[in-house]
């Protein structure tokens, strides 16, 4: 491991925005068992406001620009890379943004970490597609079903996305589950999207500055997971679906 990281952790440490709860903590006998971390139902004593999430926030830029945006609302980003978080979490102490918080944790373990209601919103942006592992999918029936324990009634999710088959498979999703699409298009910064709220093109994250300068373009995808009973899942997305769906763009051949 670097120095540049070591350092990186080491800062981490002193950060009061970003939690970094050990796997040991919340399933010290397996996911099956897994159990309530102390800040669930108890997040921003001081700031209280509703919460948005940006599950899979890398460094945490789209969260940072929203919570400054929006400063009676808290914020909170969520990953698993330590190094990532770090420039979040050290934006947010440099300019004493009340309403920001980091997550150091596996999107799998939410649930251990937010009580019913608590959530209002969630982002998903430039989620790992996971071609060949549909329960991976951060839109899956498994994760919306996560999801919905502690998401308030109505609370929309948004997936903004380079990949044509994330956005297609999660639509797919959608449509099976009878759930509401609120907002649906395959090129944001097309024509003919007047209808959605400037901040979603306004604010934009590392990658989705990088592929735009590639010409690859962005999809957008709104919708709330009010539902009854199991989640169903969409049959017919697999990788030869990943391969003709986003073979032709630059965007294919990156490693997230």
């Amino acid at each position: 491991m670097g120095h540049g990281k070591l350092r990186k952790f080491a800062e981490n440490e002193t950060f009061s925005c970003l939690l970094q709860p050990s796997t040991e903590e919340v399933v010290p006998d397996g996911y099956e068992n897994m159990r309530d971390h102390p800040v669930k139902g108890n997040w921003f004593a001081s700031h209280k406001a509703p919460i948005v999430l940006e599950l899979g926030c890398g460094k945490g830029e789209y969260t940072l620009e929203l919570a400054r945006r929006n400063p009676d609302i808290n914020f909170i980003g969520v990953d698993i890379k330590g190094a990532r978080l770090w420039r979040g979490a050290k934006t947010a102490t440099e300019e004493k943004l009340p309403n920001v918080a980091f997550l150091r944790t596996r999107i799998e373990l939410i649930t251990a970490f937010f009580a019913p209601d608590e959530v209002s919103e969630i982002w998903l942006t430039f989620s790992d597609p996971q071609p060949k592992s549909e329960n991976s999918r951060l839109t899956s029936p498994v994760f919306l079903e996560r999801y919905r324990k502690f998401l308030k009634k109505g609370g929309p999710v948004h997936l903004k996305t380079d990949s044509l088959f994330l956005h297609e498979y999660t639509k797919a999703v959608v449509e099976l589950n009878g759930l509401e699409t609120l907002a649906c298009t395959t090129d944001l910064y097309g024509a003919g999207n007047a209808g959605i709220a400037p901040e979603v093109k306004e604010v934009q994250t590392f990658y989705e500055k990088m592929f735009l300068e590639q010409g690859v373009p962005i999809t957008y995808l709104k919708f709330n997971i009010d539902h009854d009973g199991p989640y169903l899942h969409p049959e017919g997305f697999d990788a030869a679906d990943w391969r003709r769906l986003d073979s032709s763009r630059r965007s294919f051949q990156h490693t997230r």
